[in-house]
């Protein structure tokens, strides 16, 4: 599996940068990886809305943290830091389309 070489964090437009190391260059909006958090509260309240997680499209990633060598914690703007974000989940983060925000 491939580990990232690099994040750059671009808080203004709202997207991190993943380099990994085999070559691949991926950018996720913080919009993205916040309405994909997998922490036990944030899947809890899924369950129970019985719908997606809504997210501001004005969350920012603030922090970020490794988690021994397997993934990374992540810090939002709204307080939010329990989610774990193994590198095959960010990997495949990719795939999932764009959350869209209505007001």
């Amino acid at each position: 599996m491939p580990t990232p070489s690099k994040l750059t964090n671009q808080i203004n437009s709202g997207q991190l940068t993943i380099d990994w190391d085999d070559g691949t260059q991926q950018v996720l909006s913080h919009l993205l990886l916040r309405s994909h958090c997998q922490c036990a509260d944030c899947k809890k309240w899924q369950r129970d809305a019985r719908q997606a997680l809504v997210v501001s499209p004005e969350i920012r990633l603030t922090g970020i943290e490794p988690v021994g060598h397997y993934g990374l914690q992540l810090h939002f703007s709204d307080g939010h830091k329990r989610g774990i974000y193994p590198w095959p989940y960010l990997r495949g983060l990719s795939e999932v389309p764009e959350p869209t925000w209505e007001r």
